[in-house]
């Protein structure tokens, strides 16, 4: 445990010394604004069901496909450019602690950049002082969904940005195909479960599976204050899976 604390320590170090990761965090932190900004316009322009949060939350894919491959395309790739990933694998270093100590910097930057984003709702409601208007923005049930929500698929978006990173020495490549497999994974499911529910394409394939790795159905179960034990066994066991394939990849390399 101690190997993996001091690689997780110097990893979290690297990220925050690097200019890519503050890039990204700007980057992504003033897309979030101009969604919280977009969401208070659709609110107050008519009545609306939803909270403001939940509209926020609901274009989560956006920050998601841009954090993720700028945090994670560097974490193997630059180190087999330089050589160096030789050097920790004949380290007294397990493969599979390198791994969580990658995943673990990545992890823990994503879930800051998504924090400060909390900023948005705070400021909203001081400058509005509009008692009505705050309540709905910063309902609790909202926030906490769409925060736990984007915590806990967060485990799976990185363990995929750490797996594609494992696979090229390029970074560039490693982002590119970091942002295809989950561009795939959030998109390419929710466009299979409209075809097969809404015009009955694709029979062959089992609804209930396709459901079950939906991500915008596990969004909309958060935010209505739905929690079941199935995303997280699928979120968590997924990122195990993939972090797991990453360290076989990397056994080899010893």
């Amino acid at each position: 445990m101690s190997g993996i604390y001091q690689l997780s320590r110097q990893e979290l170090k690297n990220l925050f010394y690097s200019p890519a990761t503050y890039l990204a965090m700007v980057l992504a932190l003033l897309l979030m604004g101009f969604f919280f900004f977009l969401s208070l316009l659709t609110v107050s322009a008519e009545e609306q069901e939803q909270m403001p949060a939940t509209l926020f939350f609901s274009l989560f894919w956006v920050p998601v496909l841009l954090i993720v491959p700028m945090l994670t395309m560097r974490s193997f790739a630059e180190e087999r450019r330089l050589g160096t990933i030789e050097t920790l694998l004949t380290a007294p270093v397990r493969p599979y602690q390198l791994v969580f100590a990658k995943f673990f910097g990545a992890y823990v930057f994503y879930l800051l950049v998504w924090l400060l984003s909390i900023a948005y709702p705070l400021l909203a409601a001081f400058v509005l002082q509009q008692p009505a208007f705050t309540e709905k923005l910063l309902a609790p049930g909202a926030l906490i969904g769409g925060y736990t929500f984007v915590a806990l698929s967060g485990t799976l978006f990185v363990s995929v940005g750490i797996f594609s990173s494992c696979l090229t020495r390029s970074q560039l490549v490693a982002g590119m195909l970091s942002f295809s497999i989950l561009f795939m994974l959030i998109m390419g499911f929710a466009a299979l479960s409209f075809l097969q529910r809404d015009t009955g394409q694709f029979p062959f394939l089992p609804g209930d599976l396709i459901a079950y790795v939906q991500v915008f159905g596990h969004f909309e179960d958060f935010s209505e204050g739905r929690l079941d034990s199935r995303p997280f066994a699928y979120y968590l066991s997924g990122t195990v899976a993939i972090l797991g394939t990453a360290t076989l990849i990397l056994e080899p390399k010893r």
